[in-house]
């Protein structure tokens, strides 16, 4: 069985880049740090000239970049995905600063594909897609001026995974088997659709339940059989409800 390093299963995600030139630059700050494997959701302009120039040598990883519709196709198969962004959010997930997010997604990446996924040039992510994360990693800077281009924010989380290499015989295995992103996904369907068909959520005004959901789902790190339990109960439930309507009739 082929072996694999942990840098090969981490994902970086650009999601709807604007500029082709900081795709290219992404590709060249991940190839030197021994990063492959480069995900752009619905980028506004690829592939293209300016990518390739500024690429500067890093064809490879320019040329095998994965495409992708929407954040879930480029998350598809992940246990772990930390957002990178500067913003406060409201109900956040965990936030981690650079190096401890990087030790996080190391620790996962012996055994998993893990994904850091980076908002647009103007706007960062949405409050949307940093709910498909796990974690939150902020890279801190000058308070004054904490703006960082794409790419040097790709380049600092590359070399801070880089770094984290030689201390991963340290960190401690993860246990059981995982659940990844198309589990956790189905589970949250699957609570919603329970949740408005038992009458406990409205979901002409949801209000923010959902989100909470998901912030404490992250938090536990769900195995897969816990997913498995968890949908079980949500499947006798409706069952139940789906009996109750039938002897009503």
């Amino acid at each position: 069985m082929k072996s694999f390093h942990p840098l090969d299963k981490v994902r970086v995600v650009l999601s709807h880049p604007s500029h082709p030139g900081n795709i290219g630059a992404t590709a060249r700050a991940m190839k030197t740090m021994g990063l492959n494997s480069l995900y752009l959701v619905n980028p506004r302009v690829f592939p293209d000239k300016d990518a390739e120039a500024r690429a500067a040598g890093a064809w490879d990883i320019l040329n095998s970049a994965r495409v992708c519709v929407d954040l879930d196709e480029a998350l598809s198969g992940t246990v772990l995905a930390a957002a990178v962004t500067a913003r406060p959010r409201d109900l956040s997930h965990e936030v981690f600063d650079a190096r401890r997010g990087a030790r996080e997604l190391l620790g996962h990446a012996r055994q998993y594909p893990v994904a850091l996924v980076f908002g647009t040039e103007m706007s960062g992510l949405t409050t949307l897609e940093v709910s498909k994360c796990q974690i939150v990693v902020h890279i801190p800077a000058n308070p004054d001026y904490s703006s960082l281009n794409l790419a040097s924010a790709v380049q600092v989380m590359a070399y801070e995974l880089r770094m984290g290499l030689p201390e991963l015989e340290l960190l401690p295995p993860v246990a059981g088997i995982a659940a990844d992103f198309n589990d956790i996904e189905l589970l949250y369907r699957h609570l919603e659709r329970v949740s408005v068909s038992s009458g406990f959520l409205d979901p002409l005004e949801p209000k923010r339940l959902m989100q909470r959901m998901r912030r404490l789902f992250a938090r536990a790190r769900l195995e897969k059989e816990e997913v498995n339990i968890l949908r079980g109960i949500l499947s006798a439930v409706e069952k139940r409800i789906q009996s109750q309507i039938t002897s009503y009739k």
